[in-house]
């Protein structure tokens, strides 16, 4: 705890400016991804909708769907308060570019903004929260042992390319509808329905209505992509919208598992847990230049973003070398080439255990008794 800062210590590190948010530069990083994907559309629309042209179509889809996560991101930078001091214009912003990606704005604000309150929190933590080796199903969430059983049942590779399929083939719809990778303490939640049979502890009254507000987006462009099925077919939506969106969906859920597991990061119980500690169990990782230029730094400052999540990120990389400079024994960087990363962290992290007096869940690859 003693290598952990206070938040003065890094307010006085961090330049002031970079507290600050210019409406002008993030609409013009919006305005930036907007023409990069008017390209890349324009580009689809010029491919020929047949079946030999389908290995190409689903290079579309990568190189689209990798392209959009630039407006899930800005989207995600509104729904934090990090795009502009005009909330109107930033909640407009944020409600429209997250409806177009079937995201409900507003459910997912709220239970984002736990994962933040309670980052690598055993219990109230919000996402990739493990299950525990002799878990007690209060604040713990059961099933260690059999999931170690199952790893080495089907052993280390074949476990890891189940955890990859599992995670980013249906991790992110699991989440909005049951709340999946969830804490224990919410119970199971759905991003749509905020009422019985879903646990309510995450909607207060006020959330509750911002759920349905957030439904009505979703539906709206629900609709409009049916009457362009029955326009068009389906043929021409899975190809320019709905395998881009799920490579958008990858990428979501990518970041989100790389930046808060890794098999020496550990979970914190309430007794060891401070919001700063949890922050800084995230870890920041080398994207690249292309994929941080399209992605705006979303993977390469993640820290600081937990920290402060109403830092832009056009001042988030400055920011992330002060913290670096200024707490090298608190601040986390994984220099792993990122799909190594994703394999190790597929394949080992399996269930945590608890250290017996010490507050802190460790990654265990076999059981063993205190």
């Amino acid at each position: 705890m003693t290598d952990i800062p206070k938040m003065k210590d890094i307010t006085d590190v961090v330049p002031a400016h970079c507290f600050s948010r210019q409406t002008s530069t993030s609409l013009a990083y919006l305005f930036q991804s907007l023409i990069i994907q008017g390209i890349v559309i324009a580009i689809g629309l010029a491919i020929p909708l047949n079946q030999a042209m389908i290995p190409i179509w689903i290079l579309y889809a990568l190189i689209s769907g990798t392209t959009a996560m630039g407006f899930w991101v800005i989207a995600h930078e509104c729904g934090h308060g990090a795009f502009s001091n005009n909330r109107t214009l930033e909640t407009g912003i944020g409600y429209v570019l997250h409806s177009l990606l079937l995201v409900p704005y507003f459910s997912w604000q709220r239970s984002h903004a736990i994962h933040h309150r309670f980052t690598n929190h055993i219990s109230d933590g919000e996402t990739h929260v493990p299950m525990v080796i002799g878990g007690n199903g209060i604040n713990e969430k059961t099933g260690g042992e059999s999931e170690l059983a199952l790893s080495n049942a089907l052993g280390k590779n074949a476990y890891g390319l189940m955890q990859l399929i599992l995670h980013l083939g249906v991790g992110w719809p699991a989440y909005l509808l049951t709340g999946s990778t969830g804490g224990p303490k919410y119970g199971i939640t759905n991003h749509f329905w905020p009422k019985k049979p879903f646990s309510r502890k995450l909607w207060s009254t006020n959330w509750e209505k911002k759920v349905w507000i957030s439904d009505i987006g979703v539906a709206l462009v629900l609709t409009v992509l049916f009457i362009l099925i029955i326009q068009y077919g389906i043929a021409p939506l899975i190809a320019m919208y709905i395998g881009p969106l799920l490579v958008v969906n990858c990428w979501l859920v990518l970041y989100t598992w790389l930046h808060h597991t890794d098999t020496d990061v550990p979970h914190l119980s309430n007794s060891n847990f401070t919001f700063l500690r949890g922050a800084f169990l995230s870890i920041d990782r080398p994207y690249g230049k292309l994929l941080n230029f399209l992605h705006h730094h979303i993977g390469s400052s993640h820290v600081i973003h937990h920290i402060s999540p109403t830092i832009p990120h056009y001042h988030a990389i400055e920011a992330t070398i002060a913290i670096k400079k200024a707490f090298p024994k608190a601040y986390l960087y994984n220099p792993t080439p990122i799909h190594k990363a994703l394999w190790n962290i597929a394949c080992n992290c399996i269930a945590v255990q608890s250290e017996k007096n010490e507050g802190q869940y460790i990654w265990k690859n076999s059981y063993t008794k205190h």
